[in-house]
């Protein structure tokens, strides 16, 4: 570089030449794939291998083992159950007499994987009624996702013969969310009179009035259901 008196005065400080850099250090980071999780794997073969398992339920003559710590985990009236303070510590062996076989094992899936079991080998009409069965199950033991869920396929497959009976099923268990999806169902179908020929339909005035006069009412305050 050329200088000259100026230079040296603006780059030489006490016969040192001070040089400004920036330096980017670009860090390569090593990407490691990592395999998809395997707890609920690991959670369905806990279920089905029976290892640990502290307590069996006997329902129409065939018993499942399971866990109770995981069990009172995942709902709140199987936490009061084992280990409220009314709760039999010693008990082992639980009677379910309000639930079918198929139906308990469906549940006991949900409460360890987190997830309904396939149903494909079922037809549409006994994957309804499963459903129900279900959303029964999930009211009484308080299992809130599971109970929504089975809300959304009942949802799915609503008609004419059975959207009265599932009406009925949703009010009694307070399933909002299917309530409002079967008034609306009802309501906005042109074969509002088939619903009423069901024998679904006649058993919902004989046997709910109250939810049949609030069906009315409301159809009638919201005439664009």
């Amino acid at each position: 570089m050329k200088t000259t008196a100026e230079k040296e005065l603006v780059y030489l400080r006490n016969d040192c030449l001070v040089i400004e850099c920036e330096v980017n250090v670009i860090k390569e980071t090593l990407e490691i794939d990592l395999p998809p999780s395997d707890l609920l794997d690991n959670l369905a073969t806990l279920l089905e291998g029976k290892k640990g398992a502290d307590v069996t339920f006997k329902v129409q003559g065939e018993v499942f083992p399971a866990h109770k710590n995981l069990l009172a985990m995942r709902s709140t009236v199987f936490d009061a159950e084992f280990y409220g303070p009314m709760a039999d510590k010693g008990a082992q062996d639980i009677t379910i007499d309000d639930m079918q076989p198929a139906v308990f094992k469906a549940f006991l899936h949900f409460i360890y994987t987190d997830s309904l079991p396939s149903m494909d080998d079922l037809e549409d009409d006994d994957k309804r009624e499963m459903f129900k069965h279900l959303l029964v199950a999930a009211d009484k033991y308080a299992m809130g996702r599971m109970k929504m869920i089975c809300e959304g396929m009942l949802c799915k497959c609503l008609d004419v013969e059975t959207v009265a009976t599932i009406l009925a099923l949703a009010d009694q268990h307070h399933g909002s969310n299917l309530k409002d999806a079967c008034i609306e169902f009802m309501f906005s179908s042109n074969k509002m009179d088939d619903v009423i020929a069901s024998q679904g339909y006649l058993h919902l005035k004989r046997s709910f009035p109250g939810l049949f006069v609030e069906m009315v009412e409301r159809s009638v305050k919201s005439p664009k259901i």
